[in-house]
């Protein structure tokens, strides 16, 4: 069960995260991944976080659906299924969903298995879920990376989580060891294909670049950032940097600015302000990748959408011309 285990959760032999069973609360312990740790999380003693990214490179990615709907890690399972990848869902410890994607033990490069993903996602209009790793490599800025909680936590799986489900019942498999020793890898070699048969490469076109190629906040960040937010603080921190990126402002920059912004948040339902921590967080994962999306699907961006947005008026002529295209296709058929 531990080399079964290994083999799959594979990630940074000396640091690993875990967190209080009773408040939740988690921390990162940094020493050695040893067996004993392995066999501590399996038999529910202590709960393990793995820190899937080892330099450049990792031997899973997990995809992580904060959502009781079954449908959207079911599309997600459906869809990559579409490029020959295979994907498993993990009922996660909270109300959600995990997809997990195994690749060889070599492991693959981080930023090819990330944009793969990103582009399945965007097929099935989820763009903003997490994926962990959040980063394509560790640098100077970014020393661990993100630990995601790892499944088969014993104390959990006796009660139905934390463990992977068949997709045909949303059941937990009878025999998860089972399952886990004949999952399907994915190599590096699928991803390079889907990646050429995709042109998964970052346009060179922005719709808020002006005639001198400087680009300028859209509306709906100039809202954000003027006056706060009430909710989805994570998910606007992280677009905001990603905007940030974009303008071209130094990483330390853009983190002081996003904890200025902080102070302007008046969180509902008691929630507290979004940390430190998080916004530093949320800015190294946006600073890690060249993120080609707006987020005008997300939940936390649309309430501050403007039709005079020129990000909007390219989305919609994109659409029509789309449309049209269809319509003459189905003609010449």
């Amino acid at each position: 069960m531990v080399n079964i285990f290994r083999s799959l959760f594979f990630g940074q032999p000396d640091v690993y995260g875990t967190y209080d069973s009773t408040t939740g609360r988690a921390r990162v312990v940094k020493a050695r991944v040893t067996d004993k740790v392995i066999w501590s999380h399996i038999s529910g003693i202590q709960p393990y976080g793995v820190f899937l990214l080892v330099k450049d490179r990792i031997r899973a990615i997990a995809i992580d659906f904060d959502t009781k709907i079954r449908m959207t890690p079911a599309d997600f399972v459906f869809r990559s299924k579409h490029y020959s990848i295979s994907a498993y869902i993990e009922r996660s410890k909270s109300k959600g969903y995990h997809c997990w994607i195994f690749f060889n033990e070599s492991g693959v490069l981080a930023r090819k298995a990330r944009l793969v993903v990103n582009h399945i996602l965007e097929d099935i209009q989820a763009p903003d879920v997490e994926v962990f790793p959040k980063q394509d490599a560790l640098d100077a800025n970014v020393r661990f990376g993100n630990f995601i909680n790892a499944p088969l936590f014993g104390r959990l799986a006796a009660k139905g989580k934390t463990v992977f489900i068949d997709l045909k019942t949303f059941k937990p498999y009878p025999n998860q060891w089972e399952v886990l020793g004949s999952v399907n890898r994915v190599s590096e070699s699928t991803l390079d294909e889907v990646i050429e048969l995709n042109d998964l490469s970052i346009p060179t076109y922005s719709p808020l670049k002006n005639n001198r190629g400087r680009y300028s906040l859209p509306p709906c960040a100039r809202k954000i950032l003027q006056n706060g937010i009430s909710k989805y603080q994570r998910i606007s921190c992280f677009r905001l940097a990603v905007h940030f990126k974009r303008l071209g402002l130094p990483f330390d920059v853009a983190v002081a600015a996003l904890n200025m912004w902080a102070l302007k948040n008046h969180p509902k339902g008691g929630k507290r302000v979004i940390r430190e921590s998080e916004i530093l967080s949320q800015t190294s994962s946006a600073y890690s990748h060249s993120y080609t999306g707006y987020g005008c699907k997300s939940e936390a961006i649309r309430p501050f959408c403007d039709h005079s947005c020129p990000v909007m008026k390219w989305l919609n002529n994109k659409k029509a011309v789309h449309d049209n295209n269809e319509t003459v296709h189905e003609i010449m058929q």
